[in-house]
């Protein structure tokens, strides 16, 4: 190991170093503070013992400043007996370990076993980092860009909003259809924010049972479960100082609401099993593909709790609202696929445009990605045909079964004939902003009511 002796003492720079030097350490010493940290700045140390007391000098000060200039530096601080609540305090402020004076060889090595241990863990830890770099820049390029600009004004709207609440620690509600992108868009929000450095924790709140969701959530003890043979911390422990995403957050089961919301408003909770209450500092973005309002009126969701999370709250159209993103999307899947296949494909034929725009696409990107990948690896020629996509869905098969006997005058509530009329309306229209004007209303009012009457 290479190590570094600051110590004002003569006698022990020069038996520390013989001792080290004897078991094949390359060592150097220091006896004041500006050629210790001359040095540091200078070399790479494995280890570096340094004294409390280096003259009139506070060994705390030096510390603090190797620690600023190296974070990582394993840092070990010699003590006389009467000062071992001072090295405690070091231990505290980020020193390796201490060592008291006078010591023995034996105690010497100790220390030195316990630092290449460290520094064994460490450089797994950066390897890990590493590799963790290296996937994430591996999936970037496995995928298509995720691009957050719209041509759809409601769209950009949404995305001003969310991308302006990013930078503040508020939480966020991301509402939308499966297969919209809220997890990357929720990504996206974290990635632009302050704690960008940070972890980025997701839980899928549906995926588990009541049980195994609270415990994956706040972390358990030993024995609190059947099966719990450990203490386990959970993922609000694991996204400390960044961001947890709660996904599906419609499916959170109503036990463990209060739970949450405490986490919310007082920054607490409690593992399963303890009671020992442990602060937390995370940031919260949720998303749903479910009417929260709607939840709360049928009492499976907290009105509290939806008051809380719905701070920040932004729509994600689907793909049917957006026609012009939707061709867009899809001319991007596809210069992607085919550069993948190595296919030279030019774009989608007048009838491959036309598929694209008449499919409902209720799996939103997820499905017009599939299809578009299907489409560049099966299509004969060198442009997407109809007949290499998906056949087109009935978009409006629920408007279909509607009632078509409504008439001005009769037994008929404002609703009715409200929904009646945009079905009408919506069924010839060229597009949402020409529907939205026909009747008289924006679009951002045209789509609510369009969710309101089930008519996505």
């Amino acid at each position: 190991m290479d190590i570094l002796i600051v110590d004002d003492e003569k006698s022990i720079r020069l038996t520390t170093s013989l001792a080290l030097e004897a078991e094949d350490h390359y060592v150097e010493t220091a006896e004041d503070r500006t050629t210790a940290l001359k040095r540091v700045k200078e070399e790479n140390f494995d280890l570096i013992f340094l004294d409390l007391r280096l003259g009139d000098e506070d060994g705390l000060e030096v510390l603090q400043k190797i620690l600023e200039m190296k974070p990582h530096q394993l840092v070990t601080i010699f003590t006389a007996h009467a000062s071992i609540s001072t090295a405690v305090k070091a231990t505290q402020l980020g020193a390796f370990d201490y060592l008291e004076k006078p010591f023995t060889p034996d105690q010497l090595r100790a220390i030195i076993i316990k630092a290449k241990k460290a520094l064994q863990t460490q450089g797994e830890v950066v390897r890990l980092k590493e590799t963790v770099k290296e996937l994430k820049s591996e999936a970037r390029h496995s995928s298509p860009p995720v691009r957050f600009e719209s041509d759809d004004e409601f769209t950009r709207q949404e995305f001003d909003t969310l991308f302006r609440a990013a930078a503040t620690p508020a939480s966020i509600l991301i509402l939308g259809e499966s297969g919209t992108g809220k997890s990357v868009i929720a990504r996206e929000v974290h990635d632009r924010s302050h704690l960008h450095d940070k972890p980025f924790v997701t839980v899928s709140c549906p995926s588990l049972s009541k049980e195994l969701l609270e415990s994956v959530l706040f972390g358990h003890v030993k024995g609190s479960f059947t099966g719990a043979i450990k203490d386990t911390w959970g993922k609000v422990s694991a996204a400390e100082g960044g961001t947890l995403f709660l996904d599906e957050i419609g499916e959170l089961p109503l036990e463990i609401q209060p739970k949450l919301l405490r986490l919310l408003q007082e920054r607490e909770y409690e593992r399963l099993g303890e009671n020992k209450t442990r602060s937390s500092n995370v940031r919260v973005i949720a998303a749903t593909n479910r009417d929260l309002r709607q939840c709360v009126n049928e009492g499976t969701f907290r009105e509290d709790l939806y008051y809380r999370l719905n701070v920040i709250t932004i729509t994600v159209p689907s793909l049917r609202d957006r026609p012009d993103d939707l061709l867009r999307f899809a001319n991007e899947y596809l210069a992607y696929f085919g550069s993948q296949m190595g296919r030279k494909i030019d774009g989608f034929s007048e009838s491959g445009r036309s598929a694209i725009l008449r499919h409902s696409w209720p799996g939103n990107l997820r499905e017009l990605r599939n299809a578009i990948e299907r489409a560049a690896i099966l299509a004969r020629g060198n442009k997407i045909e109809a007949e290499d996509l998906p056949s087109p869905s009935q978009s409006h098969s629920v408007r279909e079964g509607g009632d078509k006997s409504l008439s001005l005058g009769g037994e008929h509530t404002i609703e009715e004939l409200e929904q009646a009329h945009m079905i009408k309306v919506l069924d010839w229209a060229p597009s949402l902003q020409d529907a939205a004007s026909i009747l008289g209303i924006d679009k951002a009012t045209l789509y609510r009511k369009r969710k309101r009457y089930g008519m996505d």
